[in-house]
């Protein structure tokens, strides 16, 4: 069976959202094109950003439908991405709460790629 490890964020400018997804991520991408590029995550998943206009087939719909999950291994990693993301001017969605399962937020990406930061186990 083919193994699924790839996460693809159709993105209107791949080399705009590598600066962004750089200093999330805090390392280098392994791939930069002008129409796609990847980061290398941990647990054997990649990250890839492919310019929207070249996505082929053409996507039927838009919007975002979906977020990227960073799970951390307490609350007080939580709270320190929070602090951090919001330092470096990350525009947050939803602030820092208490859900079901446990404390999150929610930050975007310059496509409005929602991504949130939440627990590993609740």
């Amino acid at each position: 069976m083919a193994k699924a490890n790839l996460i693809v964020l159709y993105v209107k400018d791949p080399l705009a959202s590598v600066d962004f997804y750089r200093q999330v991520l805090a390392q280098e991408p392994s791939v930069t094109y002008q129409t796609f590029s990847s980061f290398e995550l941990p647990g054997g998943f990649t990250l890839g950003l492919w310019a929207e206009r070249t996505v082929a087939p053409e996507p039927t719909a838009s919007g975002h439908r979906s977020e990227l999950a960073f799970m951390v291994e307490n609350e007080s990693a939580v709270r320190a991405h929070y602090r951090e993301w919001k330092e470096k001017g990350l525009p947050i969605a939803q602030e820092l709460t208490e859900m079901d399962f446990g404390p999150t937020f929610v930050a975007l990406d310059p496509d409005g790629h929602r991504l949130r930061v939440c627990l590993y186990d609740s």
